[in-house]
């Protein structure tokens, strides 16, 4: 066996599920999960009448690179998004939903070499898990880089040191951030730019949460700001994106990468003996959704309406605010829980029934501090009123409990 395996740690959910072993929630309440980011809006009724129109796409290999007319309407939405121009036959590839295309860009971007120190993957801290488990597994050491609560959780990117970013291969970013829903400004994305061009690291863009945010100013995208920026090629700049949050289908397991086209022909090349083609049915159901907005818009508005309801709600007791973009909230637990954020987990589930992430497990300790302890991590995927009763409960928890007891 791969003895990379031995390097990856337990996925937070894992972890959370050995945390609640041996817990009897409160049965006087029904469960309310706050604890997975999985969208639960309803999907949009096209993509089983599209779906059934394709039926018979099933019946031939689909192209690793994807039908034309899907990178076209890819290129199409990039540009009425971020007015920017993208080549749909050279920019572009679908794949099967971005935590597949993270895990698998990784593998094709490392290049340890032999009897040299691995090279550096940097990620954000707190972060995706796949970014680590992708960065290991391609023989890389992971340099995590924390979130600063006080600068709305941006990137201390400036705490890397020249050293690492010289033996640095690819940096993931991921904005709108999970689990903070930060942007990143345009003079971020400069510095890092600059630091690549520098240095000669890829970045990779997770921005599957691009398309719920809480302002009228829809969040700045890593395309757009290289164009901003003159970098009309992207050079070494791939972003990804996802039809799960913005479309309601995590199910279909569709999105698509674009940028630096030289990038893009290396990964195709890779993707050609992974065989991870999309299937035909769900590339017409893609085409359909990435050309329609109305739906977008409808469920953006319905989270707006959410955030809006139950933010205050969890305000009165925890340090919690509107983020720019995404649907978790990212909440502070107050000072007398001593930054036990996986006993507060615990402790809430057993008294009233609702699940929610504890933050230290979506990040690592590095340097002595886990950015993420004395956190929760909140998705507010259910309906509305689901979501009120769960906040109104954790209210009543920490009136009740406003400080950690044995």
């Amino acid at each position: 066996m791969n003895a990379l395996l031995d390097r990856l740690q337990p996925y937070p959910f894992e972890r959370l599920r050995q945390l609640f072993a041996g817990v009897q929630p409160n049965p006087a309440y029904k469960g309310i999960s706050l604890g997975i980011g999985e969208p639960r809006h309803a999907t949009p009724p096209m993509v089983m009448a599209v779906m059934n129109q394709s039926f018979s796409s099933l019946a031939a290999y689909p192209p690793t690179a994807g039908e034309a007319s899907l990178r076209q309407a890819c290129a199409q939405w990039l540009g009425d998004r971020y007015q920017i121009q993208i080549d749909s036959q050279s920019q572009i590839l679908p794949v099967n939903g971005s935590r597949e295309a993270l895990f698998s860009f990784a593998q094709a971007v490392l290049n340890p070499q032999a009897g040299a120190p691995r090279p550096w993957v940097v990620c954000p801290n707190p972060f995706y898990q796949i970014y680590e488990g992708a960065a290991l597994l391609g023989g890389a050491d992971v340099y995590y880089v924390p979130s600063v609560a006080q600068r709305n959780f941006a990137q201390d990117w400036a705490s890397v040191p020249d050293s690492v970013w010289a033996h640095t291969q690819l940096l993931f970013v991921c904005s709108p951030g999970n689990p903070t829903g930060a942007v990143m400004p345009l003079s971020e994305w400069e510095t890092l730019f600059e630091l690549s061009d520098r240095h000669g690291f890829v970045i990779a863009s997770d921005e599957c949460y691009s398309e719920i945010y809480f302002r009228d100013e829809a969040p700045l995208g890593g395309l757009e700001a290289a164009h901003r920026l003159g970098r009309t090629q992207f050079k070494n700049l791939v972003a990804f994106t996802s039809l799960s949050k913005r479309s309601n289908v995590p199910g279909m397991r569709s999105g698509f990468v674009a940028g630096d086209a030289q990038i893009i022909q290396k990964y195709l090349l890779y993707r050609t003996y992974h065989g991870s083609a999309m299937s035909g049915m769900v590339q017409a159901a893609s085409k359909a959704l990435w050309q329609d907005e109305d739906h977008v818009r409808e469920n953006r508005q319905m989270y707006r309406e959410k955030f809006a309801r139950v933010t205050p709600v969890l305000a009165q007791v925890l340090d919690v605010h509107l983020p720019d973009a995404g649907f978790y909230l990212w909440a502070g637990l107050p000072p007398g829980w001593q930054n036990r954020d996986d006993l507060f987990a615990q402790q809430l589930l057993a008294q009233y029934n609702v699940t929610v992430l504890p933050g230290s497990y979506l990040a690592r300790e590095f340097h002595g501090v886990n950015p993420g302890a004395g956190r929760i991590r909140m998705a507010l995927v259910a309906q509305t009123e689901e979501c009120l009763q769960a906040a109104e409960r954790i209210v009543q928890f920490l009136q009740h409990n406003p400080v950690l007891t044995p």
